[in-house]
Parts: C-alpha cells; sequence; structure tokens
C-alpha cells in the first residue's frame, strides 16, 4: 500500500460518459518525498513514510530538520507512513498523483468538520421526549431518563448524551477516483470526503 498526502479543495460536479450530473471533490495533491525507508531488518517492518507541505526552517526544530536533509529535502509539516510488503525507491525520491489512474479505488483519511459540544438530537438522531402538548413543557430537544433510582444508582459509560462532535479522525473506503489532472496535481475523486476545504487528507492506494 502507497499513497499520497494532499489537500481537500472542494466538491464541484462533472458529467460522466452516460450524461449524468456527478458530486466529486477536488483534492490537490503536490509532488510527496520519501522522507524516510523501514525495513524488516532494522525496524521489524517494511514501510515508507511520506512527507508534504514544506515549512520554513526557523519553524522546524533541529530534529526534524536533520531529518529531512537526510532526504535533502526542507522541513515538511505533513508525514504518514504506508506499510508495503515489498520495499521500492530511495529516500529523496518524489511520488505525484500519475501513482493514480482513472477509476482506481482508494481509502481516504481526513479529520471531519468540528460542530462543538451538540445536544442528542443532533447529535444522536434523538426525537426528543413526547409531543409538545399534554402536559409537556419544552421537551422537544430534551434526552430523557439517563438512568436508573437505587440500581444501578449511577450513569453507564457510553450512554449517547450531549458531547463534543466531530473533529475525529474518518477513513472513508473504497472511493473512486473519476479523473487524474497530473499537469495541476489534482485528484477528482467520486462523492464526499470527510474535512472541510483545505484540510489535509491522505489518500491510500
Amino acid at each position: 500500500m502507497v499513497g499520497l498526502i494532499g489537500k481537500k479543495i472542494g466538491m464541484t460536479s462533472i458529467i460522466d460518459a452516460n450524461g449524468s450530473k456527478v458530486a466529486c471533490t477536488l483534492v490537490h495533491a503536490e509532488p510527496n518525498i520519501i522522507s524516510q525507508i523501514k525495513t524488516v531488518e532494522k525496524e521489524g517492518y517494511n514501510a515508507l513514510q511520506i512527507s508534504a507541505v514544506e515549512v520554513k526552517a526557523k519553524h522546524s526544530n533541529a530534529a526534524a530538520i536533520g531529518h529531512y536533509k537526510k532526504a535533502n529535502s526542507a522541513p515538511m509539516r505533513e508525514s504518514h507512513e504506508f506499510r508495503v510488503e515489498a520495499v521500492s525507491g530511495n529516500v529523496g525520491d518524489k511520488l505525484d498523483v500519475s501513482i493514480f489512474a482513472d477509476g482506481d479505488f482508494v481509502d481516504i483519511v481526513g479529520t471531519s468538520k468540528g460542530k462543538g459540544f451538540q445536544g442528542v438530537v443532533k447529535r444522536h438522531n434523538f426525537n426528543g421526549v413526547g409531543p409538545a402538548t399534554h402536559g409537556q413543557h419544552d421537551r422537544q430537544r430534551a434526552p430523557g431518563s439517563v438512568g436508573s433510582s437505587s440500581y444501578p444508582s449511577k450513569v453507564f459509560k457510553g450512554l449517547r448524551m450531549a458531547g463534543r462532535m466531530g473533529g475525529k479522525r474518518v477513513k472513508n473506503l473504497n472511493a473512486q477516483i473519476l479523473k487524474v489532472v497530473p499537469e495541476q496535481n489534482l485528484l477528482i475523486i467520486k462523492g464526499s470526503i470527510s474535512g472541510h476545504n483545505g484540510s489535509i487528507v491522505v489518500i491510500e492506494k
């Protein structure tokens, strides 16, 4: 398995061969570098560390500067490790969107949009407690009972209640690449993927 680190640009739509309108997401993936190669002999497994998004040296520490210097590269902000069956390539080699082809299916890892602290209706699709009439007062978005009486005298862990929503690492499985645009370092991916516009995503082949 190998892949790239890219940036979600936003959504648009294209017309497919059948004349149907298809919603899709644009991902911009500048050429990534192989910043480290891990092998069974040294680390116990085969993997490629891929890095992207160059940053200034003054915004990096000495360890990061030295690490990327081995790849003849400026320090990078984003890194991701891809497990591979057999190691290929060299430290410092670049990977671009040409590793993908039209029609490929990929997994995309991103961070979902943060919604902040939300109630049970938005967070867990609750319906509220009863109708608005017949003695109910401001109960349309209430969670209802959350615990028992003398036994067990506590609220069990994992009970669906109000709390922080979103902002979590999400993997979208089997997303199809509709088109690869190498000259613009673009991937046009069918459907939506998690994350806000401008967020970093990892495309796993």
